[in-house]
């Protein structure tokens, strides 16, 4: 089974100069295109290029809690002050920021960034017409198809998840459409 490679290898490798033949190309497509575009789309590139590293370092992590969870490490269940053991709903928090063109998605101790429009489209899904499930499967299959890194930081199973019907309860609790 080939080893996959971490975050800090790959760093450590692009330091060195030793790049990988795609790692190059694609570099040089980049640096060649640069030029071409304006202030918006280079800003644009660089807010995801910071998305695409941060959630590197989230895998980066997932995979070191799973293989600690592997060698025998049990991790708790997250309580309450009261002692209870916390519902789904309890773990989820949505901020936006000033200016309205992102919105975190905290979940826990992490977050995941959305753009506004991605914030839109999930929010049209969860207020769409459907039964309950039905809503639940459109999201998890929008999810799963444009933002599969929300998986990393959100254990959502399937469809029938209770993470993924308390996080439709909130984006339809916090967002109303107009």
């Amino acid at each position: 089974m080939a080893k996959k490679t971490t975050v800090k290898e790959k760093k450590l490798e692009n330091k060195k100069g030793n790049k990988d033949p795609q790692w190059e190309s694609l570099a040089k497509e980049l640096r060649s295109l640069i030029p071409q575009l304006d202030s918006e789309g280079l800003a644009f590139l660089v807010e995801q290029a910071r998305v695409h590293l941060y959630n590197m370092q989230v895998d980066e992590l997932n995979n070191a809690a799973i293989a600690a969870d592997c060698a025998g490490e049990k991790y708790r269940a997250v309580k309450s002050k009261t002692g209870k053991q916390k519902s789904a709903g309890e773990d989820f928090r949505i901020d936006g920021t000033e200016s309205g063109s992102s919105y975190y998605l905290h979940y826990r101790n992490d977050n995941i960034m959305f753009s506004r429009n991605e914030m839109i489209r999930l929010v049209k899904i969860v207020n769409a017409e459907g039964t309950d499930l039905e809503i639940r499967e459109r999201l998890f299959a929008w999810f799963g198809r444009e933002r599969s890194d929300i998986f990393a930081l959100v254990p959502i199973a399937d469809k029938f998840d209770d993470k993924l019907k308390a996080l439709a309860a909130l984006i339809k609790k916090t967002f109303k459409i107009r």
